[in-house]
């Protein structure tokens, strides 16, 4: 071989590591800036701008509007305290001070980009004497590390000295000075904050804003290249500081970075694997990795009353900082298929609160002197077949082992609790006799078709409406074949018989009763089964989902759910047909929007019945006709008005990320 030909073939593969070194991360690069973080939050309770958080931390952080640029990044945004406060614009915001005092660089002029990923932040900043690089990547559920790299550009040696000054939105604060370090105190919260300026010395003074701080003078050379390494952390007492602190300490930021960059292309890249072969295109991965970012950014780890990992409804709405029951099922079903230790998590955090009796309470929160947990009511039971989803993901027996006889007992306690008349279908109901709490079990606040509805007493804190309802049948029949099935990994034949004989038994009732003809549809009934409550609307396909319809009936239900009259509207399968008297979606809540689980559960039931086609037809629609949801930028809402297909209700919401990720993918 040549010396020629030898340098040919060096410089080949020189090239060849180049582009490997550029295509490494190609799902994370090609979804960068899927939710946009920009903003300017004015004030504590300013929540016009979101916030990105990894790893179950219970802060987050932004970009500053070009406008508004500081040298650092929005937040924190703590979820520590309160419901969600902003503790500042820019807490940890960086000036470059020169020898004559003067700022170095004005952030505002000198911005060149700013670039979000599912695994960090990144902002650029430039002008004919500094580049400044910043980087912001979560090492724990407890810590968050932001690295400024700073360059020369100039011909001319420089000398700076990087300080700090914050402003911040909070009264209820107490700062002091440590080695390195500021010790932040809430009155409010019993998370400690703690910010380390790793890389230099540094001396700091308290202020009545927040504190100022000086790091070591740095003096750069033409082209020479410096960094700045600064933490926060927000710790509850049930973890250790000290621990976290030697954890910091041993941190090597590049590795770390590429560490989370390396975990998130992987995770993309299962999923993308994962996807059904009519959303192969790379506008669906894109869509893929903001609907996992939407849940990436409402995951805690446990804290105080929450005792287990799980996901927020969302972040961004101040009443939705905890757990919820029927919401944690479908968060666990979609996180199972990429983060099935999360998944098992949210499980265990409703069900640490289970009572002896086999209650699930509503909903469960970190500081219940904000608001306490609700035991008004539960929540449809949709338990089971979340963790039927998780174990289909990682065939752990275990898991199955763990959670067969609490199921049971759930599912024992809906029909001691809510079967009235005890004839093996139940209703909705409280615990403490209200029909609104009753209405809240349902999951569907304000549906129509509870607009009549009384309350009846079944026993001690045990109570019913007077209407028997096949979402809630159709959903316990489900329960009976998941736990046949779990019955029978765990090889206890007498429980698989008998859950087979009673979901057999169970279907028959809910095929005959909730059914009605003449329309074509299921609906709830009297409590005698007698009268049909006749207001059409999604709890009348369920039965599909669950797979309890006859074919006839089911090509009934898919006959109606294609009629632009009724539910395949602008955004197809309302919670409210389109051409009953009360449907009104705007601020109808339940009387007519879109929720994505609603829609799921007719597009998933029409494809198990063989209605491919008209499945994928709908949720084309679903995708593409809802305000912002397959843009890049715009968060998941809570809901979507039908008719215009504008956003409704909470940003960032996390079972419509769930749903959405749930249709992308093969079962």
């Amino acid at each position: 071989m040549s010396k020629k030909e030898a340098f040919s073939i060096f410089l080949f593969f020189l090239m060849m590591q180049s582009t490997f070194a550029q295509n490494k991360y190609t799902n994370l690069e090609a979804s960068k800036n899927s939710l946009d973080y920009k903003g300017d939050p004015k004030n504590a309770t300013d929540r016009k701008s979101l916030a990105f958080s990894d790893k179950g931390a219970w802060f987050g952080f932004g970009f500053l509007e070009p406008a508004v640029a500081q040298g650092g990044f929005s937040g924190p945004f703590l979820m520590t305290e309160q419901n969600g406060v902003w503790l500042s614009a820019s807490f940890i915001s960086l000036h470059l001070i020169d020898e004559k005092q003067q700022e170095l660089i004005d952030w505002k002029t000198a911005l060149v980009q700013q670039n979000s990923y599912n695994s960090h932040l990144e902002q650029q900043f430039q002008n004919d004497q500094l580049e400044v690089i910043q980087q912001l990547v979560f090492s724990s559920g407890q810590s968050a590390i932001q690295k400024t790299t700073i360059k020369n550009r100039s011909s001319k040696t420089i000398t700076l000295t990087p300080a700090y000054y914050s402003k911040i939105y909070l009264d209820n604060l107490q700062f002091s000075a440590e080695e390195n370090a500021i010790k932040i105190v809430s009155s409010k919260s019993n998370a400690i904050g703690h910010v380390q300026f790793l890389s230099a010395k540094s001396t700091i003074e308290i202020t009545k804003e927040g504190f100022a701080a000086k790091t070591a003078e740095l003096t750069l050379k033409p082209n020479e290249t410096k960094e700045i390494v600064v933490s926060q952390t927000y710790v509850f007492p049930q973890y250790d500081w000290k621990k976290e602190k030697e954890d910091l300490s041993k941190i090597k930021f590049n590795t770390l970075l590429e560490n989370t960059k390396r975990e998130k292309e992987k995770q993309l890249s299962q999923l993308i694997s994962k996807k059904k072969s009519i959303y192969k295109g790379t506008d669906y991965s894109v869509f893929l990795a903001k609907l996992v970012l939407t849940l990436q950014n409402n995951s805690r780890i446990a804290a105080e009353g929450l005792k287990h990992e799980g996901i927020f409804p969302s972040y961004h709405y101040e009443w939705f900082h905890g757990f919820w029951a029927w919401d944690s099922w479908k968060h666990a079903a979609a996180a199972a298929h990429f983060a099935p230790e999360l998944a098992k998590n949210q499980m265990r955090a409703l069900f640490d609160y289970q009572s002896p009796n086999g209650f699930i309470p509503d909903c469960i929160y970190r500081d219940t002197s904000i608001e306490p947990n609700n035991y008004r009511n539960t929540k449809s039971p949709l338990a089971a077949w979340a963790v039927w989803e998780i174990y289909k993901q990682t065939k752990d027996v275990d898991f199955i082992k763990e959670f067969y006889p609490k199921l049971k007992k759930y599912h024992a306690w809906w029909y001691k609790d809510r079967d009235h008349d005890q004839d093996g279908l139940c209703e909705f109901g409280s615990t403490d006799g209200t029909l609104i709490a009753g209405k809240w079990e349902s999951g569907m606040d304000n549906a129509v078709r509870f607009d009549n509805s009384k309350i009846l007493k079944n026993g001690e804190n045990a109570y019913s409406m007077d209407q028997e309802s096949v979402d809630l049948n159709s959903f316990l029949y489900a329960e009976k074949n998941y736990l046949a099935m779990m019955a029978n990994v765990l090889k206890l034949a007498d429980d698989e018989k008998n859950w087979k004989t009673e979901s057999e038994q169970l279907k028959n009732q809910i095929q005959t009763q909730f059914w009605d003809a003449s329309s074509g549809w299921f609906y709830d009934t009297t409590i005698d089964g007698k009268n049909f409550i006749k207001d059409m609307g999604c709890e009348g396909y369920l039965p599909l989902w669950v797979e309890a319809a006859t074919s006839e009936q089911a090509k009934a239900i898919k006959n109606n759910l294609l009629d632009p009259l009724s539910f395949n509207t602008f955004v197809p399968l309302p919670t409210l047909a389109a051409n009953q008297s009360k449907f009104k979606p705007d601020n109808g809540y339940w009387r007519g929007p879109i929720w994505l689980d609603q829609s799921y559960f007719g597009i998933d039931g029409l494809r198990k019945y063989g209605y491919v086609n008209e499945a994928n037809q709908l949720s084309n629609k679903l995708i593409h006709n809802a305000e912002g949801a397959f843009e890049k930028g715009k968060s998941i809402r809570e809901n979507y008005h039908p008719i215009t297909g504008k956003g409704l209700e909470s940003e960032n919401f996390s079972w419509s990320a769930a749903h959405y990720l749930l249709l992308l993918l093969n079962d």
